[in-house]
């Protein structure tokens, strides 16, 4: 069993069905894995929505897709592991969206987890496994 983090481009393309996310989903589900998302990928994704034209549609689009979607917390584990990464990052000279860091902190503070993303600064983060599901 893998648990699979999914950040905020690919929550919008489950949500919206498109570059064949929702078939490796529904193929990662059935072999028994777990997906799930964040709390600062669900932030980011209300701003979505709050900044959009057509905000209650998506609005009600973005609550029932969480409502079928594991979402982890940004908890002291998490808090920590942001702290130490965002300092190591910062050491090595490697600038990074702090949204990104929290994000790859969660993933890291779950211990066996993969984060889908098409971002390429999260795949720079040390010690974080990163896949694309976009085809």
């Amino acid at each position: 069993m893998t648990r699979y983090l999914l950040d905020t481009g690919i929550m919008g393309d489950l949500i919206n069905r498109r570059r064949s996310v929702d078939v490796q989903a529904r193929q990662a589900q059935l072999r028994g894995d777990i997906l799930g998302t964040c709390e600062p990928v669900v932030a980011e994704l209300f701003f979505g929505v709050e900044y959009s034209k057509t905000r209650d549609i998506n609005l009600k689009r973005l609550q029932r897709a969480l409502n079928g979607v594991r979402c982890w917390p940004f908890d002291r584990r998490a808090a920590q592991e942001y702290g130490r990464l965002a300092a190591e990052l910062k050491h090595i000279g490697r600038p990074m969206q702090q949204i990104d860091v929290m994000v790859a902190a969660v993933a890291l503070s779950l211990g066996n987890c993969i984060v889908v993303t098409a971002d390429s600064d999260l795949a720079a983060v040390p010690g974080l496994k990163v896949e694309d599901w976009r085809s």
